[in-house]
C-alpha cells in the first residue's frame, strides 16, 4: 500500500493492518479558539486564558486553554485521509469515539490507523472497511481513538 496515495482501494486493506500517517500537524490558536466560537462552544476553557490560569477551571494542572475536542477528532481524522479516504465513496459512522489526554495550543497531532475489519458492500464497486484511528501528541501520549467505518471504492477493471 502506498503512503498518501490515492490508489488505495478496498482491496489494498486488510485486517492487523497498521499505518503511520505521513504528515504531522502543530495545533495553532486558530484551530481551537476559531472553530469553538463558530460552532457556537460556549465552554470557556476553550477560549478564555485568564480564566484557566486563575480560577479553579484549570484542573490537573491545567492552566491553559485546552484544544476542543472536536477539533481534535476532525484533525486526526483528516490527517489519515490521504491514506484511508482518498478512494471513499460514503462514510457510514464514526463509533467509539475517546479524548484520551488533554490537547494544548503549540501540541502536534500524529495519526496511526489500524485497519479492524473489511466485507463486501451491497453494490459491486466497494467495500466496507473499519478502521481504528489514533492521535498521538508530541509526547507519544495517545490524545484520540475512534473507529470509522467506509464504504470504500474497489479498483477499476
Amino acid at each position: 500500500m502506498s503512503l498518501t496515495g490515492s490508489d488505495n482501494y478496498f482491496e489494498d486493506f486488510e485486517p492487523g493492518q497498521a499505518m503511520r500517517h505521513a504528515r504531522g500537524k502543530t495545533m495553532c490558536e486558530q484551530d481551537n479558539v476559531g472553530i469553538t466560537l463558530m460552532v457556537l462552544n460556549t465552554a470557556e476553557g476553550h477560549f478564555n486564558e485568564d480564566a484557566m490560569q486563575r480560577n479553579s477551571m484549570g484542573r490537573d494542572g491545567w492552566n491553559s486553554r485546552l484544544q476542543f475536542g472536536g477539533v481534535t477528532i476532525s484533525m486526526v481524522i483528516g490527517l489519515a485521509m490521504q491514506d484511508t479516504g482518498e478512494n471513499a465513496i460514503a462514510e457510514l459512522s464514526l463509533d467509539r469515539i475517546r479524548l484520551k489526554a488533554p490537547v494544548f495550543h503549540g501540541d502536534t497531532l500524529y495519526a496511526f490507523t489500524e485497519v479492524l475489519a473489511t466485507e463486501p458492500a451491497e453494490r459491486d464497486d466497494a467495500g466496507i472497511v473499519t478502521f481504528k484511528h489514533f492521535g498521538v501528541n508530541q509526547k507519544e501520549e495517545v490524545v484520540f481513538e475512534g473507529e470509522r467505518r467506509v464504504l470504500v471504492r474497489r479498483r477499476p477493471g
